[in-house]
């Protein structure tokens, strides 16, 4: 298991739990409209047609009040055009919210999901600098060993396998090998 591993969990499911709250978001924005629309469909705007009971009523009535009939007929025929032009004008609007929730709910998803891709991309990022920061870490390490190699060596760079002979006599260390052997071997003793 990586070091990473718990960062690239955590943000995968905060983004899974983003993405789960917008979806429910959405659900409720749409059930909402849709029982809006639905009772604007259940909704019924009667029809009115004053007509023929104006035109049955004035039929009774003497030939002196025509023109009061054919005004009062004329007032009819405009409510009646009226009811149809707002029933007309009530589906329309049904229509657009629910196109208007269809787009709503499909941008949430969208950006639900959007979301949760930039979660893992920047998780990956992480993830892929914590490993090359490791890798810069360990060249790092081997860099200062070998710096403390040579540092520990210095002493005795320039002497004679006689000399270094004699050193490690001394320490009652082998003596055998070549040079470099045999400054190793005494590197390695100083740092016991």
């Amino acid at each position: 298991m990586t070091s990473t591993e718990p960062y690239t969990e955590a943000y995968t499911a905060v983004a899974s739990q983003a993405r789960q709250a917008t979806e429910k978001s959405v659900e409720v924005f749409r059930n909402g409209a849709k029982t809006f629309t639905d009772q604007l469909d259940q909704f019924k705007i009667p029809t009115v047609d004053l007509t023929e009971p104006v035109a049955r009523y004035f039929e009774y009535v003497q030939k002196s009040i025509d023109l009061s009939r054919g005004l009062l007929t004329t007032w009819a025929e405009l409510i009646t055009s009226l009811t149809g032009a707002m029933r007309e004008q009530a589906e329309k609007t049904t229509d657009f919210v629910k196109e208007q929730t269809d787009v709503v709910s499909d941008l949430g998803v969208k950006q639900a999901e959007t979301a949760e891709d930039l979660a893992q991309r920047q998780a990956a990022e992480i993830e892929e600098a914590e490993i090359e920061q490791e890798k810069a870490a360990k060249a790092a390490e081997r860099a200062a060993a070998k710096k403390a190699k040579e540092q520990a060596s210095e002493p005795y760079e320039g002497l004679t396998k006689a000399e270094l002979a004699e050193i490690l006599t001394e320490r009652e260390l082998p003596k055998s090998g070549t040079v470099e052997e045999l400054i190793e071997r005494l590197v390695a003793a100083d740092s016991e």
